[in-house]
Parts: structure tokens; sequence; C-alpha cells
């Protein structure tokens, strides 16, 4: 299977040609591919979508499940309903709303605790409490602004420094998921980022994976966080979230991968859906810089990957990472052939400073694989 569609598709600023499949068509129409994408994604566009993803955009304290047999859940609850109730104000409601490029000053904030970082293991719910955060916080959804880390260094990069200091100052709350601590030089620009933006008057919350060679008890290190972004720590309480991946709690094991015939025909039968060769699909990822990786599924309701195999370095694996990210985000079931996600990383990257990113995606594509179950089952 190549990485090619049977149609030619426009939208938007993406676009893509394709040449004839070699397989008899199931549907009208055959499948979209990956592969065919280079999507250009505006600076604009980035600011807007600076919002909770689709996954996560009905989600609210209330539907947040604490593990009875974990206490900190339903603390952190609490205290981020208290974080929330506190941002309210003149600057949060009834602000005149600030243009998307505008100029000026917020008012300046009480010295003291301005954010909150939450503190835990992969899969205990960080980014559904730290989207109900987003949510609950009263002020118009132009004043917030919800991204993970990879996203805030991409718009710095779009828009320059200052640029981007302005555009975000008007803000009540900025929202940063997985803060990144492996890149010295990013986690120094995002620091001072957060550090005007704090002056400005902006409250932060944040998630963050953990430095390489942390290895730990697999959960985050609050102290590396507070380290690494240095004289904002004191605006910063830590808020620890103790538990298991959620994902996997009591929840049957992921389905088995499914033969290439079955995800081709449940390709050529799902309205939407993508059909890539895994290989292939991995060597255009190099292609497309990782802040476009959400344009790159723009559209595609379900991902369909053929002959899935271990990933051969630590750069594919990490781009890997961040579609598997996107793909959770948007909520894209993904149906494979191949070898099970769980045997996508080497032992050796499991056991590298990385192994927070590889676990959560595995985790993430285990639970869109089960998503997916329902494609074969279907047709």
């Amino acid at each position: 299977m190549t990485c090619s569609v049977a149609r030619s598709i426009e939208w938007g600023t993406v676009s893509s040609t394709s040449t004839a499949s070699a397989i008899d068509p199931i549907a009208e129409a055959a499948p979209l591919s990956l592969c065919a994408r280079e999507p250009h994604v505006p600076a604009d566009r980035l600011v807007a979508e600076m919002v909770p993803p689709p996954r996560f955009d009905s989600v609210r304290f209330a539907t947040y499940i604490p593990d009875p047999n974990q206490p900190s859940q339903t603390e952190a609850v609490g205290i981020l309903e208290g974080f929330a109730a506190g941002l309210g104000g003149a600057h949060a409601v009834g602000a005149p709303k600030r243009r998307l490029f505008g100029r000026g000053k917020a008012p300046k904030t009480p010295a003291g605790p301005r954010g909150v970082y939450l503190d835990g293991g992969y899969g205990v719910g960080k980014t559904h409490l730290l989207a109900s955060l987003w949510h609950a916080t009263p002020a118009e959804p132009s004043l917030k602004a919800f991204g993970t880390f990879v996203e805030l260094t991409n718009l710095v990069g779009a828009l320059g420094f200052q640029q981007t200091v302005q555009t975000l100052s008007g803000h009540r709350l900025l929202c940063i998921d997985e803060f990144e601590l492996d890149d010295p030089g990013d986690t120094v620009l995002v620091s001072s980022l957060l550090g005007r933006l704090v002056d400005a008057g902006v409250a932060l919350a944040a998630t963050s994976n953990t430095l390489p060679g942390k290895l730990g008890e697999g959960r985050f290190a609050a102290a590396d966080f507070l380290r690494e972004i240095q004289g904002l720590s004191a605006r910063f309480r830590p808020l620890r979230i103790d538990g298991e991946d959620y994902r996997h709690r009591g929840l049957p094991e992921a389905p088995a991968p499914f033969s290439e015939e079955q995800v081709t025909k449940a390709a050529y039968a799902t309205d939407g859906a993508s059909l890539d060769d895994f290989p292939h699909l991995l060597a255009h990822l190099a292609r497309v810089h990782p802040s476009r990786y959400g344009a790159l599924t723009d559209g595609v309701e379900a991902v369909c990957l053929t002959d899935v195999q271990p990933v051969p370095d630590q750069s594919t694996a990490l781009r890997l990472v961040v579609l598997a990210d996107r793909l959770y985000d948007r909520e894209v079931p993904v149906l494979a052939s191949g070898m099970p996600f769980d045997q996508l990383f080497s032992e050796e990257m499991l056991n590298g400073g990385y192994r927070k990113k590889y676990f959560r995606a595995i985790s993430r594509l285990t639970a869109l694989a089960r998503d997916a179950k329902g494609l074969v089952e279907s047709h």
C-alpha cells in the first residue's frame, strides 16, 4: 500500500494530489491520505486555535471522575475550582475585547502565587482538569488561551517574541499543557515569555513532562519544573495528582491489530477516513513541521494504517508522539494492521529520557485503537 489516494482534495490552505488506487473501490471515493497533505498554517490560525481541543471542549470539573483510591484527585478539583473563581473581575468580565495584535498593558496583579502547576503521571486527567479550568474561568474565550508547550513555542516562532507578548498580555488566563523541560533553549524562552505575561496580569496554569534522565517513579517532578522556570517558581502553586492511567482503569485490553485487508476495506467504507502505509507516513512527518500536524488531520474522521512496525529512531518517535497527541485531542480513531502499538518503541527508548512521551503516545494510541474497533465490526 502506497501513500496515495484516488482523488484530489482542496480545502483551506491545504491541498493534495493523488494517483489511482491499485485495489478495487469499495466506496465511490477512495480514502484520504495524510502523506498527500502538506498544510501551511498562518499565524492568525495559531492564535485562534489556542482553545481546548475537541476532545476536551465539553469537559468540566463536574465530568472529571476522581479515583476513589486517590484523594489528591478530589482535592485538586476543589483547589482548581477556587482558583478559577478567583480569576473574575473587570479584567476578565466585561473588559474591552483586545485586538489580535493590539498594544496595551493589562492591570498589574498582586504578588504571590498567580499560577498552578498540575504535577502527576500520564493518564491521571491533568489535561481534563486544565481544560476544565479554562472553561470555568469567568472570561470571554478571546481572553483565555489554551495550548501545548510546542504550540506556544510555534506561536513565538510565527509572531516573534515581542508580538507574542503583546498578543497574550490582554488575556486573563494562559493554560500550557505538557510543558517541555527537555530543551533548555525553549524552556528559557517560554520562561521569559511567562514572566512578561505575569507582569501584565495574566494567570498561568501548566502541566509538564520530565527532564531527560529523571525517570523517578513514573510521574513528573514539581521540583524540576519550578527550578527550570527560574524566577517564576514563586508564582506557581504545585498541585500533586496521584493515580494510574485512567485510559486503562477497568477497561479491556487494546484490540489486536487487524489484517491489512480488514483495515483497507474499513478505510474505503468509512467516509472521511485516511489510509496510509505506516513507514511512508513516518517519512512524510519528517517533511511537515509538528506545528502543522493538527492541520494535517483536518477533516479526517478516522486514520487507517497498514504495516505498523517499530519506530526506527528517536527523532521519528518524537514526531509520532506529536501526531498521536493531535489525533487524541481530535478524537480520531486509529485502525491499524501490523504490530500492536505497545511495541512501537524500543526498550532503549522506553528507558530513556523521553520515556514519558512514549508511554503517553502508547496510552493514547491504544485508546484510539479501541475507538476504531467498530469500524471493522460495522463493515
